[in-house]
């Protein structure tokens, strides 16, 4: 409500979305995670700092300025760390991570995928899995595994050699013990198959 006032009364100019009958979008949130979005000028900057204060004595709750960052679209540098400066927060670049999601990336390459696979290889390197049987490896992979891409493949589509990738991560995990390298007899799509197709009962990611 604060953010649609302040937009309302044009004490702040809101991101523009299409020509024409354009949608006014100021800020999204949710829970504890807010991204305002606004044109660059030293207005909409000290608008941001009187509402963020101001949200703080009306709620009570804490806004944590050393965790914020300012991130600019064609922005020249020094116009960013100065406005940083004003906000107290630091200066952020291009792509960032909103809501587990990287923003402002070309999902078309290699690196925009990188912490998804890295979420992957952390959670692989905490689990041995010489004390695993193939059971309780293959539950691991249906339960936590599989559902860590889900999230960025329901809004981005993947290109080809990062699937293949993100599969041979599950078959060695499967079919690998951490001090002997085993045989993959089958491969991941029958892995993620349904039992009743003589699959071994994965979902499809």
């Amino acid at each position: 409500m604060l953010m649609e006032s302040l937009s309302a009364d044009n004490l702040f100019t809101s991101y523009r979305v299409g020509s024409g009958d354009t949608t006014v979008v100021s800020h999204l949130q949710f829970t504890d995670d807010t991204l305002i979005l606004g044109e660059k000028s030293w207005a909409n900057i000290r608008a941001m700092r009187a509402i963020l204060i101001l949200f703080k004595a009306l709620s009570g709750l804490k806004v944590n300025f050393s965790k914020s960052l300012l991130v600019g679209v064609n922005v020249a540098p020094s116009w960013l760390a100065e406005a940083a400066m004003v906000l107290n927060c630091k200066v952020g670049s291009i792509p960032f991570v909103y809501m587990g999601l990287p923003i402002g990336g070309n999902a078309h390459r290699l690196c925009f995928w990188e912490p998804i696979i890295n979420r992957i290889k952390s959670r692989l390197a905490g689990w041995n899995s010489k004390h695993l049987s193939m059971g309780g490896r293959l539950v691991l992979l249906k339960s936590v595994l599989l559902s860590l891409p889900v999230y960025a493949l329901s809004f981005f589509k993947v290109p080809s050699g990062i699937v293949s990738f993100i599969e041979s991560l599950f078959n060695c995990f499967l079919f690998w013990s951490a001090d002997h390298r085993k045989i993959s007899w089958v491969d991941c799509k029958t892995v993620c198959r349904r039992k009743e197709v003589d699959g071994f009962g994965g979902k499809e990611y």
